[in-house]
């Protein structure tokens, strides 16, 4: 996807990018493969592949959520940032928390976010299990989100305790969310969460199959929840 397509593609939704935003998004792109070459941030290094398989594929999140309004957003295992940089780009308002186990990857972040004038923008190296148990960080997000991260019965329990009461959950994947959606379904209950929507697209260009879950928090997380660090993903709730 080039550069044109990406802003065709986005104006097509409704979500117009002005000069600034697409400087940023070139910035990204020139920053994401100079930090690649001396730390494995993404397989993905060439401009038509970033732009469609990173951002355009991390912004489709806006066509299935409003974005526009006030939020505090939580992004788990962002890696070298997505989705929640490119959202931020779009959507300047947005407070944005990123928390990863990766010491370098938090160093590019704190980086990229200086170079890209980012404001509001909260990293922190962290396990999501340690992070979510923190009761300065705990049920404090509109909307957390992660992508392409874990199976779902582990997605759930890092992410739903993080999540306000009332607030979403929003899992970004490939195909076979709905295998994976059944094998979570105690998951979600047990740490208070509700499927409420699950929006299934295929990305231009290639065509492959993409999936985004909405969960609401319905019922607070019990204070067991999450597990201790490694125990989510070694031994899922089902």
């Amino acid at each position: 996807m080039d550069t044109k397509t990406f802003l065709t593609a986005l104006k097509e939704q409704g979500i117009e990018l002005n000069e600034q935003q697409e400087k940023q998004f070139q910035h990204y792109f020139k920053i994401l493969v100079e930090w690649n070459e001396k730390m494995n941030l993404t397989a993905i290094t060439d401009e038509e592949g970033v732009y469609l398989k990173h951002f355009y594929d991390s912004l489709t999140a806006a066509f299935y959520y409003d974005f526009t309004q006030p939020l505090r957003i939580c992004d788990v295992g962002a890696g070298a940032g997505f989705p929640s940089i490119p959202l931020k780009i779009v959507f300047p308002h947005l407070k944005v928390t990123i928390v990863d186990s990766l010491k370098k990857r938090i160093t590019f972040l704190n980086h990229l976010a200086h170079e890209l004038g980012l404001k509001d923008v909260a990293f922190y190296h962290d396990r999501a299990e340690n992070f979510g148990k923190n009761p300065k960080f705990r049920e404090g997000y509109n909307l957390v989100m992660g992508r392409a991260v874990a199976r779902m019965s582990v997605l759930s329990e890092l992410c739903l305790p993080l999540t306000e009461k009332g607030g979403v959950f929003m899992a970004m994947k490939g195909p076979n969310l709905e295998e994976e959606l059944q094998d979570a379904k105690v998951a979600i209950q047990t740490v208070g969460g509700e499927l409420i929507d699950v929006h299934t697209f295929e990305l231009p260009e290639e065509g492959s199959e993409r999936n985004i879950a909405l969960i609401e928090k319905r019922r607070k997380t019990p204070k067991k929840y999450p597990r201790k660090a490694g125990t989510p993903n070694k031994a899922p709730i089902e």
